[in-house]
């Protein structure tokens, strides 16, 4: 029988990356970012998410403003169906939720047209986004029974505007405008000509969920002059409803102890989230810069002769718990364990070496109040006097 020598067709995954904060992103998100032979990616998805994926995954970035050139649908469709076509795992990564002003459509119809398996991965949106990290309910049992979400940005291509500006100025409920900053003058106007009231109460949120995230509570009549004063740049929601007027301000999450402030982690790279992920979730923007890298020796003979015999020494002193890790785990490495300490006292400068130490199931005998060498060595030559 002839053989069918065709390509496996593979299967693309339209994954919501949400508004900006890799905690946000999906457990499905992540397992689709693991399997994946290539990514596209909005150059609006924090890049801190793109750590998710494969090792060996392709990464694309289809464009920026003002940096390089943005691709077009019909371009994004393209890649899409040709690297399916080749039987590649594709993730087509969207900030926000696919479905909800993300074009998503357009990508499933070329996907369909092509016969490419896809899946839709959902992802939190800004708006709802917006109701955690701004401290904005966008329903209330007395102020907002409904949520409207309304796109700043219509289709050029349409016959004629389907906004009904009529229809959202009655609207019993809270209005939510996604990509509305650059037209911001525009709608705000359509909006207080169809009889919206001008001292609707509303809020400008621009990069939600992210560390230097910026709210900004105005009128409807004052949106555009605040948003130009501010200059206010994509991506921003502005939020308008009662609900807005209500909320503490500031909100948790811009209140929290250590929003604002920039950190710089050096530490190596296998433990930066050690230090990295308490800092963020105090409100932290913190970059990463691995500055060393912790190694084996180039030989390991001056510390197998050491450990030979621990019973010509009073105390093993470890200063890290990179050296407990390195020193405990070539002892294994050498057909050895914790017995080769027999009663040999330990020392451990800091909580962080004792915690370590206690993964082998091992307790120090000192640690020093101050966590520095000094304060060891002095409270081993006080406990030598005193002995």
């Amino acid at each position: 029988m002839p053989s069918d020598l065709s390509p496996p067709v593979g299967k693309a995954y339209l994954v919501g990356a949400g508004p900006g904060d890799p905690g946000m992103l999906t457990l499905r998100g992540v397992e689709c970012l693991r399997r994946a032979d290539v990514v596209l990616y909005d150059y609006l998805v924090n890049r801190e998410i793109l750590r998710f994926a494969n090792e060996h995954a392709e990464q694309i970035c289809l464009g920026q403003h003002g940096k390089t050139r943005i691709w077009t649908q019909a371009e994004i469709n393209e890649a899409l169906v040709n690297r399916g076509l080749a039987g590649q795992q594709v993730v087509r990564l969207k900030g926000g939720d696919p479905t909800i002003f993300a074009r998503g459509s357009e990508e499933l119809g070329a996907l369909q047209a092509a016969g490419i398996p896809w899946e839709v991965v959902p992802g939190v949106t800004a708006a709802t986004a917006v109701a955690s990290c701004a401290g904005i309910s966008l329903t209330d049992r007395d102020q907002a029974s409904a949520v409207a979400l309304i796109t700043g940005q219509e289709s050029c291509d349409k016959r004629k505007p389907a906004m009904d500006y009529q229809g959202l100025a009655n609207f019993p409920g809270t209005l939510v405008f996604y990509m509305g900053v650059t037209t911001a003058r525009t709608w705000t106007r359509q909006l207080l000509l169809a009889g919206k009231s001008p001292d609707t109460a509303a809020a400008i949120v621009r990069r939600c969920s992210l560390p230097d995230q910026q709210t900004i509570y105005c009128r409807l009549d004052e949106i555009a002059d605040r948003v130009a004063a501010a200059e206010i740049r994509p991506p921003a929601m502005i939020i308008l409803g009662e609900v807005t007027r209500s909320m503490a301000h500031p909100c948790w999450f811009e209140g929290r102890p250590l929003f604002g402030v920039r950190i710089l982690i050096t530490r190596p790279l296998d433990q930066l989230d050690q230090l990295r992920q308490p800092l963020m979730e105090l409100g932290a923007d913190v970059l990463t810069h691995p500055m060393i890298r912790i190694d084996p020796p180039e030989s390991w003979a001056p510390v197998d002769q050491a450990c030979s015999d621990f019973s010509q020494y009073d105390w093993l002193v470890f200063s890290s718990a990179n050296g407990v890790r390195f020193l405990l785990d070539r002892l294994r490495a050498t057909g050895k364990d914790a017995r080769a300490l027999g009663n040999l006292r330990i020392a451990a400068i800091g909580p962080g070496t004792a915690r370590e130490l206690r993964r082998f199931h091992l307790d120090a005998d000192l640690q020093p109040g101050e966590f520095r060498a000094e304060s060891l060595a002095a409270e081993l030559v006080q406990g030598a006097a005193e002995q």
